[in-house]
């Protein structure tokens, strides 16, 4: 059951009232609200008035920064100096490496063959020109007075003095130096001979102990040869003792199974006898016994009517002792026949039981070696066999092998074939153009040579076409050039004399018939 409140003794308050008694509650939560608020007011104004203080001008921060800003400013500028000048003088650089690469190829192309020669004709030029100015300058010394000539002539003389002078003033120092030289150079020579002589002792003092070390070891090897020989001997004694004491053995072992298989034979050829003895004795014994029976009979017949009663026990009672020593003789034989025979017997069982052994052994002997042999053929046959595949399998890689090489030397040569072609179309090319350029510039040089006045035969004769200073035909732009068979490698010369002309003549047959008969075969 719910009891509702009693409105008469319910305080309704108004807002304000509400708000004030919360906030006198909440009393600690306001005062650290507050705190929090003037923080981050005081935090607000420091960073407003940081801000100022970093746009002023007149303070040590500022100045700071500006000197700052301006080093940074000046920096920036003399760094773009520094790349202009890099690339001022990177451009420098470029342009003298040109230049020295076009200096360097200008020198290269002066140092050819043919631009030696054409400058060699320019010498020549030079050199005529300077000789046709000689001859003029004699003449006109020869059309001046003979005053004038008296004067230049002592002059001449004078000069030729003082040269002279100067020649022989050059001459004794040089020989003064060539004495000091000689004296330095023998000098040396006795240092080097002392050197050598020191040398040589320590040499000969190193190779007698090489020789000593030499002997002593040579000593020994033959102390160590000595002793692997005494070692074979003895082993090679003690083998052949061994042989020797392994054939006494075999024939100890053989005389033994002679002399067992004789004793066997005597035994067997002894049994013979003894049982044909045997049965010679029981047909003996068997007569004799008859012939008793016999005799006994006939006594009996004939005294059997005139003895009595008593005699017939007698004869009976003695035929009885009779028979039983005879059963006894009998039985005692047997037994020793038995004896005899079980000891043959057992002998014979034993050498059977031997030789059957032995026949064992053999056979196993013989199956571990037919075994051993078997797996020794089949270790062999895989080994045959594996060898065989092996080689299939070599011969195999190597027709490969072949194949591929055969096809890199087909590939390889077709290269090489058109890297030749190529080379030979770069070459005719730069030829094309080292033709073109030499032409240009020996035209140059002859129209400056005959501006000049000089005499431009030579030159012409320098620039004709063609590589090479030989006299033969141009092919491939090149003349033929001859090199001396040594180690100066020297171009031989170009003239043509009488000489050669009369070699060629004999070497070269012209007339097949002249010849023969030159040769003195007249038929």
């Amino acid at each position: 059951m719910i009891h509702l409140p009693d409105l008469r003794q319910v305080i309704v308050l108004s807002k304000t009232e509400w708000l004030r008694i919360q906030d006198e509650l909440n009393q600690v939560d306001k005062v650290k609200k507050k705190i929090r608020e003037d923080v981050k007011q005081r935090q607000a104004l420091h960073l407003q008035s940081e801000e100022v203080v970093r746009q002023w001008s007149n303070t040590i921060a500022g100045q700071r920064q500006k000197k700052l800003e301006a080093k940074q400013i000046r920096d920036e500028i003399e760094e773009e100096k520094r790349k202009q000048i890099d690339k001022e003088e990177a451009k420098y650089q470029q342009q003298r490496r040109k230049e020295a690469i076009e200096k360097a190829k200008t020198q290269l192309y002066y140092q050819t063959d043919r631009v030696r020669e054409l400058h060699g004709a320019l010498l020549l030029t030079e050199v005529l020109k300077e000789r046709e100015a000689q001859i003029e300058l004699k003449q006109r010394i020869k059309s001046v007075s003979k005053d004038v000539d008296k004067d230049f002539m002592n002059m001449m003389k004078a000069r030729k003095d003082e040269a002279l002078r100067q020649e022989q003033e050059k001459a004794l120092q040089i020989k003064l130096k060539r004495l000091a030289v000689a004296e330095d150079l023998q000098q040396q020579i006795k240092e080097n001979e002392l050197k050598r002589q020191q040398q040589e002792t320590e040499n000969k003092k190193d190779g007698e102990e090489i020789q000593r070390l030499k002997e002593l070891h040579q000593w020994v090897q033959r102390m160590e040869e000595e002793k692997k020989t005494e070692q074979k001997r003895k082993l090679a004694q003690a083998h052949l003792e061994h042989v020797t004491q392994r054939n006494l053995r075999r024939r100890a072992d053989t005389q033994k199974q002679q002399a067992e298989e004789a004793q066997r034979k005597l035994f067997l050829s002894a049994k013979q006898k003894m049982m044909k003895l045997r049965k010679d004795r029981e047909a003996e014994l068997f007569r004799e016994a008859q012939m008793r029976r016999e005799r006994i009979m006939n006594k009996l017949i004939i005294t059997q009517q005139e003895q009595t009663v008593n005699e017939e026990q007698r004869i009976a009672k003695a035929v009885a002792e009779q028979e039983a020593k005879r059963a006894l003789q009998q039985l005692q034989d047997e037994e020793k026949m038995a004896g005899f025979i079980e000891s043959i017997t057992k002998h014979r069982d034993l050498m059977k039981e031997e030789k059957k052994q032995r026949d064992e052994r053999e056979k196993q002997n013989s199956r571990d070696r037919l075994q051993a042999t078997k797996e020794a053929d089949m270790v062999f046959t895989e080994k045959q066999q594996l060898k065989a595949q092996r080689i299939r399998e070599d011969k195999i890689k190597l027709q490969d092998f072949n194949a591929l090489q055969m096809a890199e030397k087909s590939t390889r040569h077709q290269q090489q074939r058109r890297d030749e072609y190529e080379f030979e179309e770069k070459n005719a090319e730069l030829i094309a153009a080292e033709e073109s350029q030499f032409r240009q510039y020996s035209q140059n040089v002859i129209k400056a040579a005959d501006e000049a006045e000089r005499n431009v035969f030579p030159l012409h004769k320098a620039a004709r076409n063609g590589l090479g200073g030989g006299c033969g035909h141009v092919s491939c732009r090149a003349r033929p050039v001859y090199l001396v068979q040594d180690c100066t490698g020297a171009q031989m010369p170009k003239y043509v004399s009488g000489l050669t002309q009369n070699i060629k003549t004999l070497n070269e047959a012209l007339d097949i018939q002249e010849a023969k008969r030159r040769l003195g075969f007249t038929w």
